[in-house]
């Protein structure tokens, strides 16, 4: 049986706002509770430290000349705890028995010095670092007498060994091998306890022959003797975002925007819907429903030179100044009455699942592409002879149907992250776009 002796976790910070909130959840479900948390950050210029102060943290603390060993030992002056728990901000413990069983490992014997625990990869983690996760961190616990390895990224160390052999300072990597070697030299031992668990989505870089790590992991795959951590939207707390210029078209019974709010509030995922308008009016339409908040945006970004993406920049700006901040951004236009609710959690799924950065709702599209110049001819973009096979790869994106994206990308004016990804729309009903009072008539016949 453990003693029930408090813990110090030491998590490293650096721009690790889509990561933070994800691990200290998993922190705070697990079933040892005598714990307490101090962040070092490395001049997070994100949302990391304010995500990270909706938690009850002991301590988070700033380092400008940040390195891993230095991190940590700033860590270990302000901590209480009798071990010091190291943990990436990117390593979300595999389930509530995490901490547990680190100290119920070094808990076994007072010469283990430290423990470290397993790594798995995310669903999205590339097959290099995979196959390093995978041949690095085995099934079988092992007490080290003379194998230095040892990472700190999910570990455990005695702080009065810690105390008195600290972590190298000047050196930029591999500062936790370096320690375990000068630990064992001195007598005690390392053991590495698989049962200690967390997915990480990066490896430690072995090799970057992508064809025979592609290779591996598809054999262990098969076999079917890999777990690969996949997070729950459910866990996130993620926005959407209706801009509407104007006042919302009447179509039939409802407006638009009544339309557009019932498609958000049928998804299993969105916490809150914010509606970001010029016209008070439509706050009278939204008042009518749960979870929808209004933000009055000047006229000014109601300017015909004025972008869709600036104007969710600035919507995000509020919402993260007045409401909260969120973990993912939907960007919904009341422009598509046809709009298949299903598609708007598919593409968070997709979005999560895959590790993407932006997720983009787009129709097939093999037909020819004409631009107005403006001489008022037309240019044919695809000209010449474009092989069926090739026209068959392009997509035409439809934004305001269907977009999401990280907040730390919408801050930047954008929608698009480095990595996009396209859910194809099968149903052509959903990318009907009405735009103007002109095409009222149309619709009212097609919902009729």
């Amino acid at each position: 049986m453990i003693q029930n002796k408090l813990v110090t976790i030491i998590i490293r910070t650096k721009n690790e706002e889509r990561w933070i909130s994800k691990c200290l959840k998993k922190i705070y479900k697990q079933t040892y509770k005598n714990f307490e948390i101090i962040i070092i950050d490395n001049n997070s210029d994100d949302k990391t430290i304010k995500k990270a102060n909706e938690f009850k943290l002991k301590k988070i603390i700033n380092i400008n000349k940040f390195l891993p060993g230095k991190a940590i030992n700033v860590g270990l002056k302000e901590s209480k705890g009798d071990y010091i728990v190291c943990l990436s901000a990117h390593c979300i413990p595999k389930n509530n028995y995490w901490l547990k069983n680190l100290v119920e490992a070094i808990s076994e014997n007072k010469n283990y010095a430290a423990v470290y625990g397993k790594q798995e990869p995310m669903n999205f983690t590339n097959d290099s670092d995979t196959r390093d996760l995978f041949v690095t961190f085995g099934l079988d616990k092992k007490i080290q007498v003379k194998d230095s390895f040892f990472h700190n990224a999910n570990s455990i160390i005695r702080k009065n060994i810690l105390k008195k052999h600290k972590f190298d300072e000047k050196t930029k990597n591999i500062e936790d091998r370096l320690w375990a070697k000068k630990i064992l030299d001195l007598g005690y031992r390392i053991v590495y306890e698989p049962k200690a668990c967390v997915y990480h989505y990066h490896g430690i870089h072995q090799s970057n022959n992508e064809n025979r790590a592609s290779s591996i992991v598809q054999i262990i795959k098969d076999k079917k003797i890999l777990n690969v951590g996949k997070i729950d939207p459910k866990d996130l707390n993620i926005v959407a975002i209706i801009p509407i210029k104007g006042k919302s078209i009447k179509i039939s019974k409802n407006y638009l925007l009544d339309i557009t709010i019932q498609h958000l509030q049928k998804s299993k995922f969105i916490k809150s819907i914010f509606i970001s308008s010029d016209n008070k009016y439509n706050f009278k339409i939204s008042k009518k429903y749960k979870n929808v908040k209004n933000i009055l945006r000047p006229k000014k970004y109601s300017k015909n030179n004025i972008s869709v993406e600036d104007v969710q920049k600035f919507s995000l700006e509020i919402i993260e100044e007045k409401f909260l901040t969120p973990d993912l951004v939907v960007h919904c236009e009341e422009t598509f009455p046809f709009r298949d609710p299903v598609i708007i959690d598919k593409v968070i799924i997709k979005t999560i699942s895959e590790g993407l950065d932006t997720c983009v709702a787009a129709k097939r599209e093999i037909g020819s592409i004409w631009h107005e110049q403006n001489n008022g001819s037309f240019l044919k973009i695809d000209s010449g002879n474009v092989p069926r096979i090739i026209k068959e790869k392009n997509y035409i994106a439809y934004n305001g149907l269907c977009t999401v994206t990280y907040p730390e990308i919408l801050r930047n004016g954008s929608f698009n992250g480095n990595k996009i990804g396209i859910f194809e729309i099968d149903n052509t009903l959903s990318t009907l776009e009405l735009r103007n009072l002109s095409q009222k008539k149309t619709f009212k016949k097609i919902i009729s």
